[in-house]
């Protein structure tokens, strides 16, 4: 594989006296999604704001592009989408995004022609010029992932992106993340929505009290069989190593004459590694 275009190690950062982070280690690749998942107070937002530039670590390293890493200049190539994307109420969401265009020294013509191109990107063209205060949660969120793109980043890092969206937008935002993976961006993604997450990630970091690790692979997986008339309630749970015995055994089933009327894996591998972290559900 390529030279990550950020990679840390061992990174560390304590708040009066206490550690969010003891021990993280992750590397973002051009073109891939990283899917960055663990329980509530893990750390993986002090994590994000260390990669972001925006928080100094106590120790570890980050590099860029393979080289030790300039805040300014990483801050520059980053988009950064928090959990809660604040908005000045009085201001239209062209005005917001033009605004921090202008932080990313685009001239106010070419901040305003992006600010539009992104509007209608995440569908709220119709709020171009309308005060931000009318916005719902779910609009904010879109307001808030158009922001992490005006400066056309080479790196992306997204808080719980998906929170307070609708079926609709979250689908959108799926396809939008894979779309600028597929143009050369590096993402990562924090997330509880973990079916979803397993779907667009191509790699995918573990993060528990604070330390990192790669998730082992998923041993089995249960699949729901239900054959043509039976009820819901009749439906049969077998556990297959991996998709091709998963394949395999469904085209048995179809040789010896069955009608399967739904073959569908029960949860995720992502799921059932959460599941098994020593988690406090918190």
């Amino acid at each position: 594989m390529t030279v990550p275009v950020l990679q840390a190690s061992g990174l560390a950062r304590s708040f009066n006296g206490h550690y969010a982070v003891t021990a993280a280690d992750v590397a973002l690749h051009a073109g891939r999604v990283t899917g960055l998942v663990g329980p509530n107070g893990a750390g993986k937002t002090t994590l994000l704001l260390m990669l972001a530039g925006l928080l100094e670590p106590d120790r570890g390293t980050i590099t860029f592009d393979g080289a030790a890493v300039e805040h300014a200049r990483l801050r520059a190539a980053t988009g950064w989408m928090p959990d809660t994307f604040g908005t000045w109420e009085s201001l239209t969401p062209r005005e917001i995004l033009v605004a921090f265009g202008r932080l990313y020294r685009l001239s106010a013509r070419d901040g305003d022609g992006r600010a539009r191109e992104l509007l209608a990107q995440v569908h709220l063209e119709a709020f171009t010029d309308a005060p931000a205060s009318g916005l719902s949660r779910g609009q904010k969120q879109r307001l808030g992932l158009a922001r992490a793109l005006m400066n056309r980043p080479r790196i992306l890092l997204l808080d719980e992106p998906a929170s307070g969206m609708d079926p609709r937008s979250r689908i959108e935002l799926r396809m939008l993340l894979r779309t600028l993976a597929d143009a050369g961006t590096a993402v990562l993604v924090s997330s509880h929505i973990l079916s979803e997450l397993d779907e667009m990630s191509d790699d995918i970091v573990l993060m528990q009290a604070g330390a990192t690790q790669i998730p082992p692979p998923a041993q089995r997986v249960s699949w729901r069989i239900r054959r043509v008339g039976e009820p819901a309630d009749r439906a049969v749970t077998v556990e297959l190593p991996d998709d091709a015995a998963a394949a395999q055994y469904l085209a048995q089933l179809i040789a010896a004459g069955h009608l399967i009327a739904e073959f569908t894996r029960v949860g995720t591998g992502l799921e059932q590694v959460y599941l098994g972290l020593d988690a406090d559900r918190t």
